[in-house]
Parts: C-alpha cells; sequence; structure tokens
C-alpha cells in the first residue's frame, strides 16, 4: 500500500516572501487559496497579463504585480514559488531556477516538480486543518475539506483559548503539563459523549 511520507508545516507567510509565476485561471486560485488562508501573506506575481478577479485581489491585499515575462531575477529573496503558467518549458525552467537556489517551489499540476504541495485547509479561529492526498487527487482533498468544515464546531476555538489559559497555571515540567493536559482533554470528551448518549435517551 502508498504511504504519504509528506511532512506537514504551517508556514508563516507573512514573514516569507511568495512568487506566483502566471496571470491566468490557476494562478487566480492559488492565489485566493493563499489570502484566504493568510490574509497578510507577502506575494509577488509576474506575468503578461492578468485576469481581473486576480487584480481586484492583489489590489486588496497589496500584491506586487509584475507585467512581463519571467526570468530569474524574480527569485531574488523569494522564499517559497509556485509556477502556474500554460506553457511547460516556462514552468520547468522555474523549477530548475529554484532548485539551484534552495527555495521551495510548487508548480501547479505537475506533482513531481512539486517540493510542496497546497492542499486543502480548513480554518476555526486558532484551529487550522490541513489535508493532503499526496498530489493524487485535490478532489478528495476537497471534499474532506467539506467534512471537516461540518464536523468541527465553530466554538472549537473557545476551547483552545481557555486550554490556553489553563496551560499557564499549570505546575511542573513539560511532560507534567503534558500529562495534565491530555488527562483534562479526555475528560471533556468524556463529558461529551455522556452528554451526547442521555440526549438520545
Amino acid at each position: 500500500m502508498e504511504r504519504n511520507e509528506l511532512y506537514p508545516v504551517f508556514l508563516k507567510v507573512s514573514n516569507l516572501n511568495v512568487l506566483i509565476v502566471g496571470g491566468g485561471l490557476v494562478a487566480e486560485e492559488k492565489l485566493t487559496f493563499l489570502l484566504k488562508s493568510s490574509p497578510n501573506a507577502l506575494v509577488e506575481m509576474i506575468s503578461p497579463m492578468y485576469r481581473e478577479g486576480t487584480l481586484q485581489l492583489a489590489k486588496k491585499h497589496q500584491v506586487k504585480m509584475h507585467h512581463g515575462k519571467y526570468r530569474r531575477k524574480f527569485l531574488k529573496n523569494k522564499h517559497v514559488v509556485v509556477a502556474t503558467t500554460d506553457v511547460p518549458s516556462v514552468n520547468e525552467k522555474v523549477y530548475h531556477d529554484c532548485r539551484k537556489r534552495a527555495i521551495l517551489v510548487n508548480v501547479a499540476d505537475n506533482p513531481p516538480l512539486c517540493d510542496f504541495y497546497m492542499g486543502g485547509i480548513v480554518t476555526k479561529g486558532n484551529v487550522k486543518v490541513a489535508i493532503s492526498t499526496n498530489g493524487k487527487s485535490p478532489t478528495t482533498a476537497k471534499r474532506l475539506r467539506q467534512f471537516f468544515e461540518d464536523v468541527i464546531p465553530e466554538n472549537i476555538d473557545d476551547l483552545v483559548k481557555n486550554l490556553n489559559e489553563y496551560r499557564k497555571t499549570i505546575k511542573g515540567d513539560f511532560e507534567e503539563k503534558v500529562e495534565t493536559l491530555n488527562e483534562f482533554t479526555k475528560g471533556l470528551v468524556t463529558k461529551k459523549e455522556s452528554n451526547e448518549n442521555k440526549n438520545q435517551k
């Protein structure tokens, strides 16, 4: 059985410089999802043309727009690059240029030319769940995202904040704090299940 060996991380893209190469529908889609998840992301784009929706979104979020063809110089000081053009040779050039400079790169719809994938994301306050299908099926990731959006309660953020405050009051070392919080949250789950069983009777 094939196994997903990707290592999930959550990037502070408000501290990183992101470049999107391309200005078509795929570029707009990537920009939309990026800014939906991280409205303060530092993003630049390079393309000979842009869709009207992309221009409006860029203006709203202070995305820096460059008009023209991709050149290596646009990689200067970049940490993350997403290539979305409909010209394979351009996307491949972006990939190889990034690899030479140790810049993380994603070539849309081309898993072998990706250091990372942009999966489905669910956000409820401070809680964020990222979903990956190992680049095999964005549609499955989308359906799972919809499922988790329905399952995770809207008030989950209240629990997170309350537990954070409670954690500050706990004495002991790291392991003792983890054990205490595990016991505390296990009790919450038990209580929730017990209440649900009562309501069903």
